[in-house]
């Protein structure tokens, strides 16, 4: 039998690939034997990155940017997996979240992943290619004080399942949903927010999933590369949890 899992020959890009999930998506798919493109707004950190995985690059691109995602994508002559992974969140309540916040959060996580995804969909309808989309848990299920975040993380789903139709027999599309995942995502999250009561909020972030603790990156880029594999081929339209258990309570 042959190794499963195994990318060798293919190139992926990554969003948001220089740190937490995405680093560690671009670890996973590098070490399985793809091309990794690593894009970010990060360079210091995407360029450190790219220097440790043999065979992949570096694209400093603004997902919101429409003529910089273009010219990105211009500039790469074949695809066959993108993970769509760059995003942002918010803590507050309907009441709680401004205007302003509510857009920023829909340019990134949405409007950015239709940018990317346009622009890149050429590339991979010729190559037959796959589209990962990172979800959430809180496009599934409602999560106290997250207004913005839960209504951006249902669009990715329901874009994930639409797109997997349109492109059926073409490109395979599938989005990933984690629960809370020990990030530096996280880590921003509770100095914003919970500065004063940092460890006490990170307890109970861990407590949250059924079996005890946050999730790891490396955790949800595994299940990343088993969507992206050969071994993944009849797998379309779906949006798995990887949440610890947090969506069976």
């Amino acid at each position: 039998m042959t190794t499963p899992f195994r990318l060798d020959g293919l190139r992926a890009l990554v969003t948001g690939g220089a740190s937490g999930i995405g680093e560690e998506t671009c670890r996973v798919l590098a070490a399985a034997g793809a091309a990794v493109i690593i894009a970010d707004i990060d360079q210091p950190r995407a360029e450190a990155l790219a220097k440790e995985l043999p065979g992949s690059s570096v694209i400093m691109v603004d997902i919101t940017d429409e003529d910089a995602v273009n010219r990105a994508f211009a500039a790469i002559p074949h695809l066959d997996i993108l993970i769509n992974n760059a995003g942002i969140g918010l803590v507050g309540s309907v009441e709680e979240t401004a205007h302003e916040d509510f857009q920023r959060l829909f340019r990134v996580n949405v409007e950015g992943l239709y940018l990317v995804t346009k622009a890149a969909m050429p590339k991979l309808l010729a190559s037959r290619g796959s589209i990962v989309n990172i979800g959430s848990v809180a496009g599934l299920v409602g999560l106290k004080r997250r207004f913005a975040y839960c209504a951006t993380k249902g669009a990715v789903v329901a874009l994930s399942r639409q797109m997997a139709l349109d492109y059926a027999g073409r490109v395979r599309v599938n989005c990933v949903c984690p629960g809370t995942v020990d990030t530096p995502f996280v880590d921003a999250y509770l100095k914003k927010f919970h500065a004063h009561e940092i460890q006490k909020t990170r307890a109970e972030l861990h407590a949250r999933q059924l079996v005890g603790r946050m999730g790891m990156p490396r955790e949800i880029a595994y299940m990343v590369l088993y969507l992206c594999s050969k071994e993944a081929e009849f797998v379309t339209g779906a949006c798995p949890t990887i949440d610890g258990g947090l969506t069976a309570a």
